[in-house]
């Protein structure tokens, strides 16, 4: 486990208070996935891809739906909202790149919405490998996107303040699957 910033941490959704949404999400993915030709999810490395792993079981026990999962490498943040990339790095799996998805229909899966600049990155990228229909899914909407961008299914929306950072905790990345807010220390 990496160290985690410092400052204040609250807990906004411990793990039981996270099950009923991520079964609320299941079955909205289920909606858009049910009676497609050719559905998928792709987890945004890190956290989305195992958001995608808890979305897919839940498809596949509570809706009989089996449906492909594949992760793609993302990065523009650190996890204290840092920059990173101005330009948004993307790294595709061998796996993936490989992947047919002209006939797909595409779950995104990702952890926070924040200003949309790195899910704006994979619709483009969606959109060249031509991809006719891309959904998203996210644990958390900041509601701040500064970009045209929405996601299709939210598990929580949360307005906080414009310094207080949205940290997913999940497995297995974390120990427990969470949502807590970070207040940065002011040093």
């Amino acid at each position: 486990m990496s160290e985690k910033p410092a400052g204040a941490r609250f807990c906004l959704y411990d793990t039981a208070a996270l099950q009923p949404v991520l079964e609320r999400m299941a079955a909205q993915a289920a909606t858009f996935l049910a009676g497609e030709a050719d559905p998928l999810l792709l987890g945004i490395l890190r956290r989305g891809a195992p958001l995608a792993a808890l979305l897919q079981a839940r498809l596949k026990e509570g809706h009989d739906l089996d449906v492909p999962r594949y992760e793609l490498k993302l990065k523009r943040y650190a996890d204290d909202l840092s920059l990173l990339h101005p330009e948004t790095a993307l790294t595709e799996s061998a796996e993936f790149s490989a992947r047919d998805i002209t006939r797909a229909t595409v779950l995104v899966v990702d952890d926070v919405l924040y200003e949309g600049h790195s899910l704006a990155r994979v619709l483009a990228y969606l959109s060249q490998r031509g991809a006719p229909t891309v959904r998203i899914a996210v644990l958390a909407d900041r509601c701040v996107a500064r970009l045209p961008i929405r996601a299709n299914i939210v598990g929580v929306k949360l307005q906080v303040a414009a310094g207080d950072v949205v940290e997913c905790n999940v497995p297995p990345y974390e120990e427990a699957l969470r949502i807590e807010l970070l207040r940065p220390s002011l040093a």
